[in-house]
């Protein structure tokens, strides 16, 4: 492994990055670094989880000339989340050089987005729409800008953003140097790097490295409407620490929630409708655990980089394989231990195949829980915690009432009281879950990615088309006439 001292990278950035607990680089930041820090055009092909913040972030920084009270770099993310968790870590890299980072996304004033860039920040992180809104309002000056970046490219793609993009680097300076990150490299992304580009170096993770060996993956035969208990039952049997559910649709996802909490869980969603300062709500309750699960669509949980993600449930297999790998990368992280269990129906079966094909990576079937599985978890769990109390000797204060109990009843019913008292039973309150209609059967690639262009369709792009019906702005997401189906609603 690569050693962040030997990337050539100056004192002050290296304080940095050594503080927030990184030792030794990932292989795309062993290959990246170098290539950016002598201004290489850089295209890396790497998913989520694989370190490409820092990979990008390190050199960007490095570059910074903090005596220039100008814009220098400029990152261009899909969504708010992501645009917010890239500048929290990049002004975590750039804190030794004191370099300002100032995120800017839909749905935050943008009077307080001005007033924040007459501040001079030297890297911004924004989403495509809100970009162009301030280069339109002359607000945003890109005139001094080295270094642009374009994260998750293939998102940006999906979401209809291709255009804003082009429009977006067309009023940056040519001599400049660009990098570029996607999942995965299409044919529209590929004509962005040829247009856009210089001589670009590739830096490309293999399949084996873009899923985590540490993630142990699991799926569930289940019918649609057996899903719900089936998940409650796990709950009660694995007790996570810090959990995240996926469902496809946001109808979807606040029913989820509704339900968990009804059941008796501490659960909230995140989803695209949430305003920005209700979803920055919902994720500082998750990180700080006063919520044990987080539902959350595909859209709205792209680039969440939450440490402590114990568990992963796919409710609702995903459409694509791609966006299985960016659901389980959301556990698993710094080489910790994680879990990911998807449900499927017996009808989306292919789906799994292809999931499994591309991830080259076979799931282990598990057999749904029966409820007196999830009664003996929950008393499994309170089991462990008397004898952790039980080690840790600080029970002099409880003895004489210890005592005094065993006088009158024997140590056996005394200890199933307490167990009875203590454990969680599983709650069997009736929900009602509006069902989704499964996903349509896929036998071969082909049929796959035909599905998946005519998705793109329905979202008003496909490839480098636009379709005939004009294309309205909403906040950051475009959209184009009304979605297919309520499937497709994201």
């Amino acid at each position: 492994m690569t050693k962040f001292e030997d990337l050539g990278i100056s004192h002050a950035t290296l304080k940095a990055v050594l503080r927030m607990g990184f030792e030794e680089a990932t292989p795309i930041q062993a290959e990246t670094i170098p290539l950016s820090l002598e201004n290489k055009d850089v295209i890396g092909q790497a998913q989520t989880g694989t370190g490409k913040t820092a990979a990008f972030g390190i050199p960007l920084v490095e570059k910074v000339k903090k005596e220039v009270e100008a814009i220098q770099g400029i990152i261009i993310a899909p969504t708010r989340e992501l645009a917010i968790q890239v500048s929290e870590e990049l002004y975590k890299i750039g804190s030794g050089k004191r370099v300002r980072v100032l995120p800017i996304y839909g749905g935050q004033d943008i009077g307080r987005q001005i007033r924040s860039l007459k501040k001079f920040p030297h890297i911004i992180v924004g989403t495509p729409g809100r970009l162009l809104d301030h280069i339109n309002r002359k607000t945003i000056r890109l005139d001094h800008v080295q270094t642009v970046i374009l994260d998750e490219a293939d998102e940006m793609l999906n979401m209809g953003f291709i255009e804003d993009i082009e429009a977006i680097l067309a009023e940056i300076p040519e001599e400049r140097q660009t990098l570029l990150f996607s999942a995965t490299m299409p044919a529209p992304i590929q004509r962005i790097a040829e247009k856009f580009m210089k001589e670009p170096k590739i830096v490309r993770m293999k399949a084996k490295e873009m899923t985590v060996p540490s993630i142990d993956q699991y799926y569930l035969e289940v019918q649609e409407k057996n899903k719900f208990d089936v998940l409650t039952r796990l709950l009660d049997i694995q007790s996570p620490e810090l959990a995240i559910v996926f469902g496809r649709t946001k109808r979807r996802v606040d029913e989820l929630a509704e339900a968990l909490n009804l059941r008796g869980y501490t659960a909230e969603g995140i989803h695209g409708d949430l305003s920005q300062a209700k979803r920055i709500s919902v994720l500082r309750k998750f990180k700080e655990g006063s919520i044990d699960v987080l539902v959350a669509t595909d859209v709205a949980a792209r680039g969440l980089d939450i440490s402590g993600v114990t568990h992963v449930y796919n409710f609702d297999i995903p459409q694509d394989p791609e966006s299985y790998v960016h659901r389980i990368g959301r556990t698993g992280r710094a080489g910790k231990a994680g879990v990911a269990m998807t449900f499927v129906t017996p009808r989306e079966k292919s789906y799994l195949a292809i999931v499994e094909k591309t991830t080259k990576r076979k799931m282990e079937r598990m057999k749904p829980p029966t409820l007196d599985e999830a009664l003996e978890g929950q008393q499994r769990a309170v089991v462990d915690k008397i004898l952790q109390t039980i080690d840790n000797n600080n029970l002099q204060y409880y003895k004489a009432a210890a005592e005094e109990l065993l006088e009158t009843n024997d140590a056996s019913t005394v200890i199933a009281a307490v167990l009875k008292m203590l454990t969680k039973e599983p709650d069997t309150t009736p929900v009602k879950l509006t069902e989704e209609s499964p996903l349509p059967q896929r036998r071969e690639k082909k049929s796959f990615d035909r599905d998946r262009r005519r998705r793109d369709d329905s979202r008003g792009y496909n490839g480098d088309r636009r379709k005939k019906a004009p294309v309205k702005h909403q906040g950051d997401r475009r959209t184009s006439g009304k979605p297919r189906s309520k499937s497709y609603n994201r």
